[in-house]
């Protein structure tokens, strides 16, 4: 999964963005509008992401693997607070094409499996 961005998100969220072909969320329900971008993660930070952001509530949640040689939309690596740890963030919207495997999310303790796509 080197160089593969993950982002963490509803269900019902990526459904939607299948129907459209394109996906504008950010986190929790967030728009890409709203937040300025979408948050993303690498491998090793995104359970310390679904205990910060869903803690109990990611059961049922989906990854979305995003490959970032297929968006048309910068990618920059950004820390969360001055000084901490650089997480990739997406200035745009992704093409549902650029989603190139989706799984189920079983929690912070757990990962990720199942490739729902």
């Amino acid at each position: 999964m080197s160089g593969l961005l993950l982002h963490l998100t509803e269900k019902s969220l990526w459904e939607a963005a299948r129907r459209t072909g394109t996906y504008e969320m950010s986190t929790r329900g967030r728009t890409l509008s709203e937040e300025g971008f979408i948050h993303c993660s690498l491998p090793h930070q995104l359970p310390g992401v679904a205990r910060a952001l869903y803690g109990a509530e990611a059961e049922g949640l989906v990854v979305l693997v995003i490959d970032p040689d297929r968006l048309r939309a910068p990618v920059r690596y950004e820390p969360m607070k001055p000084g901490g740890e650089e997480f990739p963030h997406i200035y745009g919207p992704v093409p549902v094409s650029a989603v190139v495997e989706v799984r189920h999310w079983r929690g912070p303790g757990a990962g990720a499996d199942d490739d729902t796509r």
